[in-house]
């Protein structure tokens, strides 16, 4: 079910006139000279496409025999050096830091794997998945299947494996049903049947699965009908809680924020706008003050 999302809907582009060795000059003056400047950092990695940052990472390794993640994790820190080291990942790798992070340690943070798994494509979690084999050596596959279990479990690891057999059924016919079409239909149809399940209930397929579900099974299976009628909008809606209550997550507007900013950012910023009548840039602008 994973949505593919054309890139022409982003907020950054390509610079017209790109040179990588006078952007790699400009960032080891911004590093190496007295005190960090952090808006020359900002101006360059914020302001390239990701392709261009990885011609700028190649230049700069090739100019200093760094790495220019080393130098940013050496002058930076907190979650300005996150969202940095983010912006110099390639995509895949990015996906890859936010999956480890979310199955490392005591507790697995399912937010953001139900985040991932709904809303990338599947030559997005391919890409993730080889990432994953790359950095560990090991099949993400296995290592998800030892962090979920229960039919939330079961809904996740379908997801994953989406991929490797499109379309197939892989669990027994006492599988719940909401599973099983929400796993395994493509959008289109998915689509179809939002409108039809409507027609036939008098109610939504959100609102059923809201009321005979609980936990994580829950959670999965509206962001997977969420993403079905728009990505951007639930995008939208998962910064909002991000930036609500005591504190802000960093992490949550740092992975939305880098892992959209090249595919539909103009839209998450549109939905979030009449979402919540305010432009997203305001809102964060307040949420980190």
């Amino acid at each position: 079910v994973h949505i593919f999302q054309s890139s022409a809907r982003g907020t950054v582009k390509e610079k017209p006139g790109f040179n990588p060795s006078e952007d790699v000059a400009a960032l080891r003056k911004a590093i190496e000279g007295l005190g960090t400047n952090e808006k020359s950092l900002i101006d360059i990695l914020t302001q390239r496409s990701n392709a261009q940052r990885q011609l700028i990472c190649k230049a700069y390794h090739q100019a200093t025999g760094r790495t220019l993640a080393d130098d940013l994790k050496g002058d930076t820190r907190g979650d300005f050096e996150d969202i940095l080291l983010g912006l110099i990942m390639t995509p895949a790798q990015f996906d890859c830091r936010e999956f480890m992070r979310a199955i490392k340690g005591a507790g697995t943070t399912d937010s953001t794997l139900i985040e991932i798994f709904s809303s990338r494509s599947n030559f997005q979690i391919k890409a993730l998945s080889d990432a994953y084999l790359a950095e560990t050596g090991r099949s993400l596959l296995h290592d998800l299947k030892s962090e979920v279990s229960g039919d939330y479990g079961k809904a996740l690891l379908i997801l994953a494996e989406v991929l490797y057999e499109a379309g197939e059924k892989r669990w027994g016919t006492d599988e719940s049903k909401f599973t099983d079409i929400l796993c395994h239909r493509s959008v289109p149809q998915l689509r179809q049947t939002l409108v039809e399940y409507k027609n036939l209930t008098g109610k939504t397929l959100q609102q059923s699965i809201e009321s005979e579900m609980s936990g994580n099974l829950e959670n999965i299976l509206v962001a997977i009908v969420k993403c079905v009628k728009s990505v951007p909008a639930y995008m939208a809606e998962r910064l909002n809680q991000s930036m609500k209550g005591l504190g802000t997550t960093e992490s949550i507007l740092t992975r939305i924020m880098v892992s959209r900013s090249e595919i539909d950012l103009l839209d998450i910023r549109a939905e979030y706008k009449k979402l919540y009548g305010c432009s997203l840039y305001s809102a964060i602008a307040v949420s980190l003050n």
